[in-house]
Parts: structure tokens; C-alpha cells; sequence
């Protein structure tokens, strides 16, 4: 299970390089770090309980019974919180990538991270293609489309206007 956990951990990490654009808020990392801490403290607790079946010691076991259910504890109040504050986790990561598609050129570093974001997960603006309409870049561009970003991959002649969603 600690390994298990380790490895959850390392991806989110390393995920995150990826889209470290759209979310400013560097705590979005704590959760992957505590991921990665209870994940020690489970082998420790391993290494605990295991020593304490093969000595077959009473307050071994007692004291390994006890920190299993301060951690089960601890993972139910995580998860209560979790629950709790997923509307507002929502919020902030549309509010901030709703800035980011506003400073779209097609040029920019936070640019190529809109069309990574957009290819890698097969979608279109924040919510929708219908985002793109508000942006600075869609009225600038002359010809009132989205970037290539948004076309399906299947879509061999997408030229990213409007009038063709289906290919979006």
C-alpha cells in the first residue's frame, strides 16, 4: 500500500509540471506531498505491526491497533474535506484558466500550454468551444475561430470556425 501510494504521489507530481500554468496556486501540490509522507509513515506502521506478529507482543499489536485507526480516522476526515470543498477547489482552477485563455496569442509559453491542455485532454475552452468567443485572441484574429487545439483529431480540413462544431 505505501509503495502504491508513493507512486500516486510521484505522478501527481509530475503531472503537475505539465499544468503548472493553470493552477497559481502552488498548495495544489500539499496533497501529493501528504500522499507521499503517509506513505512513509504506512511502511513505518508496516514495519510495526509485522515485528510485533512475529515477537506475537500484546502492546505491539495494541499499539499497532491504535495508529490504524488514527489513520482511518484521518482518511475519512480527508475525504469529508475533500468532498466538502470540491465546488470550491472548481472555482479557482476555472477563474484561473479562464485567465490564461485570455492571454492567448498562439505564440506565448502560457499558449502552447492552452493547446497541450486542449489536445491532451480532447477539449475546447474551459467549459466549452463557446469559451474562445470572449477572448481577446478570437477578436483579434481576423477570422473569428478557435486554435487548431480544439479540432478533433479525425477532423483532417478543421480550420477552427464556428459555422463546423461538430468538428471542434
Amino acid at each position: 500500500a505505501a509503495a502504491g501510494l508513493s507512486y500516486v504521489g510521484a505522478y501527481v507530481i509530475n503531472t503537475y509540471k505539465s499544468y503548472d500554468n493553470f493552477l497559481q496556486d502552488k498548495y495544489a501540490l500539499l496533497p501529493a506531498v501528504i500522499i507521499i509522507c503517509v506513505a512513509v509513515v504506512m511502511f513505518i506502521i508496516g514495519l510495526i505491526g509485522c515485528c510485533a506478529t512475529f515477537r506475537e507482543s500484546r502492546v505491539g499489536l495494541g499499539l499497532f491497533l491504535a495508529i490504524i485507526l488514527v489513520i482511518f480516522i484521518a482518511e475519512v476526515s480527508a475525504f469529508v474535506l475533500g468532498f466538502v470543498y470540491r465546488e470550491k477547489v472548481k472555482t479557482d482552477v476555472q477563474g484561473t484558466m479562464q485567465s490564461v485563455f485570455e492571454k492567448y496569442d498562439g505564440k506565448n509559453t502560457e499558449s502552447k500550454v492552452v493547446d497541450y491542455l486542449q489536445e491532451q485532454l480532447q477539449c475546447c475552452g474551459v467549459k466549452n468551444y463557446s469559451d474562445w468567443t470572449t477572448t481577446q485572441w478570437f477578436n483579434s484574429s481576423g477570422n473569428h475561430s478557435v486554435p487548431h487545439s480544439c479540432c478533433q483529431q479525425e477532423a483532417k480540413n478543421c480550420t477552427g470556425h464556428l459555422d463546423r462544431p461538430q468538428e471542434l
